[in-house]
């Protein structure tokens, strides 16, 4: 496939005075009315800032939350346009609708250089339909499209895709050229040796990235729940660990595949369980693999495995890690997760190439005050860091100018 065409591609002349749609992703989390974490906000900063200073008229529209097709305050972006506008410390006008006579007019109403943000396209149920008419209405607001929402590039909505058709122009801002850059080159040239660490609860939802990541990793590490459908497929006791039975041949196969690969595919060599999770007062004991008691659950990988992790990682030249090892939101089992955070740190100031794969394991390092700045890099993306890593063509990235 061709390279996908970035913003400055564009000549920075070819900018000033146009109306530039940019598709973000401000689906940030609200906690008693208060954006609790501005990550994605400052995401998109480079790309705003680049459109500002070559005087674009800036227009800025997200998804925010899951308003099922219709206006609900609850959902609204006016807080995000309030906290950009903290941030940039430049007026963002909030318009209250995405399409419309009205939007029109205000964006025509703004000057070189200015910004605004659209209202929640998801008031629309033709957002996630990806309607041609609700595309074209979209398109009528700009003369130019950036998709910066590396998040959202793997859902086919009229914002991410369907507006491609009604907009000659339609390049990626700097943020989706990142992470499709940092991306590929996990996926086809990583330096070696190459670990993966893949985690959380189900090993169905990882499955495709299992096999990906199999056949292109010297190592995968196996943490979280997931571990416990690997163990118990090969006759391990799991107590009452966390178990997908219906997917214990599919783990036999996942195994099978790795030893013909000649991938080394690693599991916990010992757990911290507990009896009772709900009460907080009891303390988390070790036990190795494959002999937790009937009345324990696994929670975390255990003292053992956390050293030859961090043995692991420290051999490696590449990293990739997706998904937490342990219930990190409980300080109890926060341990294995922490000791791979602070792996990938020390290996990142040695030299080597980490990648936070997003979703969870970007919030976990984030629980940990580390910042982006410990990592090569940290993607946006949960679902559509999966996706790509999997292999698959995103109908976000897709629908943008490639040369």
């Amino acid at each position: 496939m061709k390279k996908v065409l970035g913003l400055d591609s564009l000549k920075p002349e070819s900018l000033n005075g146009k109306k530039v749609f940019v598709r973000v992703d401000f689906n940030v989390p609200v906690e008693e009315g208060k954006i609790s974490d501005i990550t994605r906000l400052k995401a998109s900063l480079p790309t705003i800032k680049y459109l500002e200073k070559n005087k674009a008229i800036i227009i800025l529209a997200s998804h925010f939350g899951r308003p099922k097709g219709k206006p609900n305050p609850e959902y609204s972006l006016k807080i995000v346009a309030e906290e950009l506008e903290r941030i940039l410390g430049k007026k963002v006008l909030f318009i209250p609708d995405c399409i419309g006579e009205k939007a029109k007019s205000a964006i025509n109403g703004l000057e070189a250089g200015s910004i605004c943000l659209l209202e929640n396209v998801r008031f629309y149920a033709e957002e996630e339909k990806n309607d041609p008419d609700f595309s074209k209405k979209l398109a009528d607001l700009a003369d130019i499209y950036v998709n910066d929402a590396f998040g959202s590039a793997h859902r086919a909505h009229a914002s991410t895709a369907g507006i491609t058709q009604y907009l000659k122009t339609a390049v990626a801002g700097f943020l989706m050229e990142k992470e499709v850059k940092e991306l590929s080159s996990v996926l086809h040239s990583p330096e070696r040796p190459f670990t993966s660490i893949i985690g959380g609860s189900k090993i169905s939802s990882k499955l495709e990235i299992l096999n990906s990541l199999i056949e292109k990793s010297d190592v995968v590490l196996i943490g979280g729940g997931m571990a416990y459908t690997l163990i118990k497929a090969q006759g391990g006791k799991i107590g009452k660990s966390i178990c997908e039975n219906d997917k214990l041949s599919m783990a036999l196969e996942i195994i099978e595949k790795a030893k013909r690969l000649g991938t080394a595919l690693v599991l916990p060599d010992d757990n911290l369980c507990i009896e009772d999770f709900d009460n907080k007062n009891e303390e988390p004991q070790a036990f190795l693999t494959g002999q937790i008691p009937d009345s324990m659950s696994g929670c975390d990988i255990g003292p053992i495995t956390c050293d030859n992790f961090e043995v692991y990682i420290g051999q490696s030249k590449t990293v990739l890690w997706n998904g937490p090892v342990g219930i990190f939101e409980d300080h109890r089992f926060a341990c294995g997760s922490r000791v791979v955070a602070k792996a990938l740190v020390k290996l990142q100031a040695q030299g080597g190439k980490t990648i936070i794969g997003g979703g969870d394991s970007a919030s976990a390092i984030n629980a940990f005050g580390f910042t982006e700045k410990d990592f090569g890099h940290i993607s946006t993306g949960g679902g559509a860091s999966l996706e790509f890593l999997e292999g698959k063509t995103l109908p976000g990235i897709a629908a943008l100018n490639h040369g």
